[in-house]
């Protein structure tokens, strides 16, 4: 079951999807659910979250739950989770959930650690490009209380939401790619070294070009296992990468990017050349 709070008004009658809602968002004909006695602390999450075309990203969570004597968290009908958000809460531009709810541990009467995953599907469109960057951590929690789900009476159903619990960034998976030639080249000899800078277009679920960023040019000497920056270089309109060098030993040539807040760092495998 795919967890997302979502409730409408249809017909005058109460549609349920899966979960329930922020309550500010809810509009029933049966009642307003009741603020549950409980909380969120402590949430831990990825840095950031790299999405790429098509493949599925699954990232873990977890989080404390604090919570009143009378709420059972054992109970089936009892979800609880974590989930992202762009923009305002009250009116957010997006939001992530997991196709799962979390999974609570008891550690006392009234405190439980629970645990999930954030799960992202970039080919079935949950994200547009303009979605990359900063997100805020919420998290909520339901108690039906033997409420038909399908149809409750809202006034007997317990329902809680918290935001501002952290940040994470979610970026569009980038690739670097370095040749070095020719290969083999004489000892103080011009090498000249291109590449490509592109990351994930979210929206036509291909690779492009990532145009004007900055991109070291780094060498390992044989034998090494360290590289070193050589000079800067940018990337063109169309992503490409183009430099030139003087070759002085055998060894490993590089491109590497430092990232941004909407694009992961990332390096290129490096080209080895035989300096002769």
């Amino acid at each position: 079951m795919r967890i997302r709070a979502t409730v409408a008004a249809v017909s005058g009658a109460l549609a349920l999807s899966a979960l329930v809602v922020p309550a500010a968002h809810a509009a029933t004909t049966s009642g307003t659910p009741y603020t549950l006695d409980a909380s969120f602390s402590s949430v831990t999450i990825a840095k950031a979250i790299k999405v790429g075309t098509t493949n599925e990203v699954s990232t873990k969570y977890s989080y404390t739950l604090t919570h009143g004597a009378d709420v059972d968290i054992t109970a089936q009908d009892f979800y609880t989770d974590a989930f992202l958000y762009r923009g305002s809460f009250a009116d957010p531009s997006a939001e992530l959930y997991g196709d799962d709810g979390a999974t609570c541990t008891a550690t006392s009467a009234t405190t439980a650690t629970c645990t999930g995953t954030i799960d992202v599907h970039p080919a079935d469109g949950d994200l547009a490009n303009a979605d990359a960057g900063s997100w805020t951590v919420a998290a909520e929690a339901i108690a039906f209380n033997g409420q038909n789900p399908d149809s409750p009476d809202m006034s007997k159903v317990g329902y809680k939401d918290q935001d501002g619990l952290g940040s994470t960034l979610v970026q569009r998976y980038s690739k670097l790619t370095a040749n070095a030639s020719p290969e083999p080249v004489y000892k103080g000899k011009t090498l000249t070294v291109t590449g490509k800078l592109s990351r994930a277009n979210w929206e036509d679920h291909q690779y492009h070009g990532y145009t004007g960023q900055p991109v070291k040019l780094q060498f390992r000497k044989a034998g090494t296992s360290t590289y070193t920056t050589v000079k800067t270089v940018y990337s063109d309109s169309s992503g490409n990468l183009k430099t030139t060098t003087t070759a002085s030993y055998d060894g490993y040539w590089r491109f590497s990017f430092a990232g941004t807040s909407t694009t992961p760092a990332v390096s290129a495998t490096g080209d080895y050349v035989d300096v002769k």
